[in-house]
């Protein structure tokens, strides 16, 4: 027999967009703020650690981190964000979301600020303790992932719902945008108070002591928006998918509705309980029916996120010494320390204005005309196309007079990451797995992305190296060159667009169809 939707989840699905939409979208997009800038802000700051805590007697250039330290302060977070996206998406669908979201932004401000403090007047005891708190900054920012996505998807209706999902997503772009932004005029004040010469000029002059103070500051702001916004996420209500399909209680999911929506909602609480005997309703997570409905969804989220983030942040993290190839920043021995991270940060901020935050908004203004498959098919496709252009005729590319075209390329590469794969592969799985997994499923997919990002951060430091030992970066080995590193991701581009054919398309459909959950026995739908 074919189940009627419930009148609390109908409700939800056909509402106007009103203010409490708006509400939802920033208090759980001030946590990707908060994630994004905390994230992306360390790569501003680790030739400004090299300088300070590495600094080699009569060297001709400044000190820079060991591969292995430089490997660990990018990455640890990322390893934190991995195993916190497994345990709070496995939570949130335990204990439900509202009760856990508190707790992954108060472990993201209580990190920010340690790392900060990091104590210690030697390298390792500095650099140990600032790993050491990332690592926990990474387990409350993982936690994020899933119940923001978790949260907006139940709060939304079934019309715009793609576009909400996005924009908690987007402000990820203004975090980066803003940790550039803070770093340049923190950097400009620093520079004008404490003038230094160039490292050429004088190798320990050009390191100011007050610069130990300036990454410091840099890491720490990270822990304002979120403390603002913690207040209005303990007052959020329980979403009402997951008080009426997992708790079971129709009362309390129609009475939390009945004020956000501002209409009366019936308690409909036979029908709940007959939802709850349903054989559709109660399959777990490791059982044959859940491979046979959700499998290849399961595999198509997870492997498109994770080939996307192997491409995303190889990118992200080497662009810097992309810069420093086609002249955007001058070579290290030129400028002083502080000078270093002003022209690092303006890089990143022009990359993220003029192609981040764009195409992030792009896929918000899309996502729900177009659909969700349609646009991370074409992200794909360009970044294929755009990292083919970029790595065959590379050797053009560093002529002086062609870098305006590598910038252009390169930036085209992020506005179809973000209008495209980066934005979609976070929305879908929101949307097509049952309540009672969503969060755990959600939280799977993006910990896929993470392992992607990992081996894109970790592996790429290590590949990008010249092909000839005696031309690469101190204490690295030698690489296969950023050319054939540019045609690898190139590949790893093409092998998403053909796993994206695993992930249905979700716009315009109500989360209960999508996932089954409407759907009786013999599969019959909702009327």
């Amino acid at each position: 027999m074919a189940k009627e939707q419930l009148q609390v989840l109908n409700a939800l699905d056909v509402a106007k967009t009103q203010w409490y939409h708006f509400t939802a979208i920033i208090i759980a997009g001030m946590g990707f703020f908060t994630d994004a800038y905390d994230l992306f802000c360390v790569s501003l700051v680790t030739k400004l650690l090299g300088r300070i805590y590495y600094h080699v007697e009569g060297a001709a250039k400044p000190g820079t981190l060991p591969p292995n330290v430089s490997a660990a302060v990018n990455g640890v977070a990322l390893c934190g964000t991995l195993a916190g996206q497994l345990f709070f998406g496995w939570l949130g669908d335990k204990m439900g979301r509202k009760r856990v979201y508190g707790m992954t932004l108060m472990l993201m401000v209580i990190c920010s600020i340690a790392s900060g403090l990091s104590l210690g007047r030697d390298a390792k005891a500095v650099l140990s303790t600032l790993c050491f708190f990332r690592f926990w900054l990474g387990f409350g920012i993982g936690g994020d992932y899933p119940l923001s996505a978790t949260i907006m998807s139940e709060y939304a209706n079934k019309k715009t719902r793609g576009a909400f999902i996005a924009a908690v997503f987007a402000m990820q772009g203004f975090g980066i945008l803003a940790g550039g932004i803070f770093a340049i005029i923190m950097a400009a004040i620093f520079k004008t108070k404490f003038d230094a010469p160039a490292y050429g000029v004088d190798p320990v002059g050009s390191t100011v002591p007050q610069a130990d103070y300036l990454w410091r500051i840099i890491v720490m702001v990270g822990a304002i928006p979120a403390a603002l916004t913690y207040y209005w996420r303990l007052k959020m209500p329980e979403t009402a998918r997951y008080t009426a399909l997992v708790a079971k209680n129709a009362k309390q999911a129609a009475n939390d509705m009945s004020k956000v929506l501002q209409v009366e909602i019936e308690a409909e609480e036979q029908k709940v309980e007959q939802l709850a005997k349903e054989p559709t309703n109660s399959f777990g997570l490791f059982t044959k029916e859940f491979l046979r409905r959700h499998g290849l969804h399961l595999l198509g989220t997870t492997s498109t996120w994770f080939l996307l983030d192997i491409a995303f942040y190889s990118q992200n993290l080497f662009q810097k010494d992309i810069f420093t190839a086609i002249g955007w920043i001058p070579p290290a021995k030129t400028m002083n320390a502080i000078e270093e991270v002003y022209r690092i940060a303006r890089a990143q901020t022009l990359i993220a204005l003029c192609s981040t935050v764009p195409g992030y908004w792009f896929t918000v203004a899309f996502i729900d005309r177009i659909g969700r498959f349609a646009i991370q098919i074409m992200g794909f496709f360009f970044m294929t196309v755009f990292m083919f252009a970029l790595a065959f005729p590379y050797n053009h590319w560093t002529h002086k007079d062609n870098r305006i075209g590598f910038v252009v390329i390169y930036s085209l590469t992020f506005f179809f990451a973000n209008f495209g794969p980066n934005a979609t592969t976070f929305v879908v799985p929101a949307e097509i797995f049952p309540a009672r997994l969503r969060s755990t499923c959600h939280g799977i997919s993006a910990a896929a992305g993470k392992l992607g990002a990992i081996i894109g951060a970790f592996g790429f430091l290590y590949l990008a190296q010249n092909q000839d030992k005696t031309k690469a970066d101190a204490g690295y080995p030698a690489g296969i060159g950023v050319k054939n590193s540019l045609i690898v991701l190139g590949v790893i581009n093409f092998l998403g667009l053909l796993f994206t054919f695993l992930v249905p398309e979700s716009k315009g459909k109500s989360l209960e169809e999508m996932s089954g959950e409407n759907k009786d026995e013999n599969g019959a739908q909702e009327e």
